[in-house]
């Protein structure tokens, strides 16, 4: 199990908190630091099963630059969302968890760290 996190993140810390308390074995990812490629952004998002414009942050002001609101959220714009949270990884939604099974959830609630520490 990894999960991606943002240490000033308080549904991060939470997420960490929580996995401590269960016991549970994982990796952590400051994906700030480390920053997702491409192909790994593509991966969790197989993971997922979402898109890249659902993990999208579009408050942030690197999406405001950009024009995220504005850009199609189609097959065919795809990999620009893909290349876009690549190049800013600050837009991708945390923290993210991959389950031992193969899948991943955006860990933003208690329930949904739990629903990955149940994946096994």
């Amino acid at each position: 199990m990894e999960i991606w996190i943002n240490p000033a993140c308080s549904k991060c810390r939470g997420a960490v908190n929580l996995l401590d308390a269960e016991g549970a074995d994982y990796t952590v990812r400051r994906y700030l630091d480390d920053v997702p490629s491409p192909e790994e952004i593509r991966a969790v998002l197989d993971r997922l099963g979402l898109e890249p414009w659902d993990i999208t942050r579009t408050q942030e002001a690197a999406a405001k630059e950009l024009g995220l609101k504005d850009w199609p959220r189609d097959a065919e714009a795809r990999e620009r969302w893909v290349t876009a949270l690549a190049e800013h990884p600050g837009l991708i939604q945390r923290p993210i968890i991959t389950a031992d099974d193969g899948t991943a959830v955006v860990g933003r609630t208690e329930e949904a760290v739990r629903d990955a520490l149940a994946r096994k």
